[in-house]
């Protein structure tokens, strides 16, 4: 399996989300990791631990209605399900053996982008033109 692919979907899922607006790409993307959370429900392969785990998922994805980091706690959590399911070798897609390890990678390109504030290209190209202006700077006000 190719190890870019996964990145590349992770990065093509980013750009999409990119246009939909404020605040219903929060929103959206807390539905997304809710279904996420629920994914390897109807495989089973972990038993009672997959409804333990959707429950967290749902709830994480419930405050991330609100917020882009319980967004992208949720994102880190469903990796952490993607390994163990790898390790135990019950993939999410029952026919493709890689597929868990596929989601493992591709998720936490999500979270970082929804940790980041799930901002768009355009967003932080402003951010950074403010702060060469003399103004805010990731860091605080310019000195």
């Amino acid at each position: 399996m190719s190890y870019l692919a996964p990145i590349f979907v992770g990065l093509v899922y980013v750009l999409l989300m990119c246009l939909v607006r404020e605040p219903h790409r929060r929103r959206l993307n807390a539905v997304m990791v809710g279904g996420a959370g629920a994914a390897y429900l109807s495989g089973g392969g972990l038993g009672g631990w997959e409804f333990a785990f959707t429950a967290v998922a749902t709830y994480v994805a419930y405050r991330g209605l609100d917020s882009w980091a319980f967004i992208g706690v949720g994102w880190l959590l469903h990796t952490a399900w993607d390994v163990v399911h790898h390790v135990k070798g019950n993939p999410i897609i029952p026919f493709a053996h890689s597929s868990s390890l596929g989601c493992a990678i591709c998720d936490p390109v999500i979270a970082l982008w929804c940790l980041g504030g799930g901002r768009t290209p355009r967003d932080v190209r402003q951010a950074m033109s403010f702060g060469r202006r003399g103004g805010l700077t990731p860091e605080g006000p310019k000195t």
